[in-house]
């Protein structure tokens, strides 16, 4: 009766906790502005880029801070620029700040630029069935650290007798 969590019903019938998904679907993953990072990003929700991404990136929803700086492929459904972007984005909106200096292309469904925003490329107008949704691969898909696949955990190093 009384509980700290609000339940909710799925669509298999099965109680869920309604705060649990609103948490998750609410906090951005934040790369700050002194983290650097060399590799690919996939999330199923928003990432927020203050420090500067060497790989591609794909999310739900990116923002990228004045200071930010991504050099790679964007797939996204938003993509908010203040900072700077070289190469690919694929979005269903982008919006350029007056801050913003991108610089490749910009496939899209809706842009926006505003006044003095830098813009070098090529942009392509893109209907909704042109985009490839944003996919995440599941816990399960990803590869455990020192782990194969067919194997399954790894063996330890140190065994204790």
């Amino acid at each position: 009766m009384f509980s700290k969590g609000s339940k909710a019903i799925n669509g298999n019938g099965q109680a869920q906790d309604a705060r649990a998904d609103i948490a998750v679907k609410a906090v951005p993953s934040i790369i700050s502005a002194d983290l650097s990072i060399e590799g690919n990003l996939n999330s199923g929700g928003e990432i927020q880029v203050d420090g500067v991404v060497n790989g591609d990136i794909r999310c739900k929803a990116l923002i990228v801070g004045v200071k930010g700086s991504v050099v790679g492929e964007v797939v996204a459904q938003t993509v908010r620029m203040h900072g700077a972007i070289k190469g690919l984005i694929r979005s269903k909106s982008v919006f350029l700040a007056s801050t913003a200096r991108m610089s490749g292309e910009v496939e899209h469904e809706s842009l926006a630029i505003e006044p003095g925003a830098y813009m070098e490329g090529h942009c392509k107008r893109i209907t909704e069935s042109g985009l490839a949704p944003v996919e995440v691969p599941r816990p399960m898909d990803r590869p455990m650290i020192g782990a194969s696949r067919i194997g399954g955990m790894p063996k330890p190093a140190i065994a204790a007798t």
